[in-house]
């Protein structure tokens, strides 16, 4: 049984590259903690710097025979830095995508509620069309062209009294028939 920690950082190099099981977990708990401390002072979260640090041992192992190390930690603490920085360049698109998205989540809402609004509008036209002119004069005026009701009696030289009761029979009808036409359309 061999004892990989007795072994010098270069020996451990050399020994990667044959594809020893042992040396790898050797350098994995050598440096598992160094590796740690620089993503983490950069990430500031656990999680993210765990996914570094296991990204880099995942990459050392599957590049381990094609790799030409000098110095192992200079070697490793230059591949956590690049992955932090690949990292940290993804983590930053996926926040502009995930804006992206939300953006149009909201215009499609936005969207929605136009079409329902202009629906309902629609709707309620229709049925204000089957009114009785002077009360479908009435309701349009001040319900759909947002006009006050003195305004209204006095260009249809009516009463005020008048207006209100021509106001009050449209609401009705129109509040009772929207029901009916709500329940069909949904």
């Amino acid at each position: 049984m061999v004892i990989y920690t007795a072994f010098s950082d270069s020996e451990l190099t050399a020994m990667l590259k044959n594809g020893e099981d042992g040396v790898y977990k050797e350098i994995y708990n050598r440096y598992w903690d160094k590796l740690y401390y620089i993503a983490h002072r950069i990430l500031k979260s656990q999680e993210a710097t765990e996914e570094v640090v296991q990204d880099v041992f995942v990459l050392l192992w599957k590049k381990r025979r094609i790799l030409e190390i000098q110095s192992l930690p200079v070697y490793l603490a230059a591949m956590v830095r690049y992955e932090v920085y690949r990292h940290v360049a993804k983590d930053k698109k996926d926040k502009v995508n995930e804006m992206a998205y939300q953006t149009t989540l909201t215009d499609f809402a936005s969207i929605d509620t136009d079409l329902e609004n202009k629906l309902l509008l629609e709707i309620v036209e229709n049925l204000s069309n089957q009114l009785p002119e002077k009360c479908r004069l009435v309701f349009q005026y001040v319900k759909l062209e947002d006009r006050a009701l003195a305004d209204v009696a006095e260009e249809l030289n009516i009463s005020k009294k008048t207006a209100e009761a021509h106001l009050t029979k449209a609401l009705k009808t129109i509040r009772g028939n929207m029901g009916d036409v709500m329940h069909l359309l949904f």
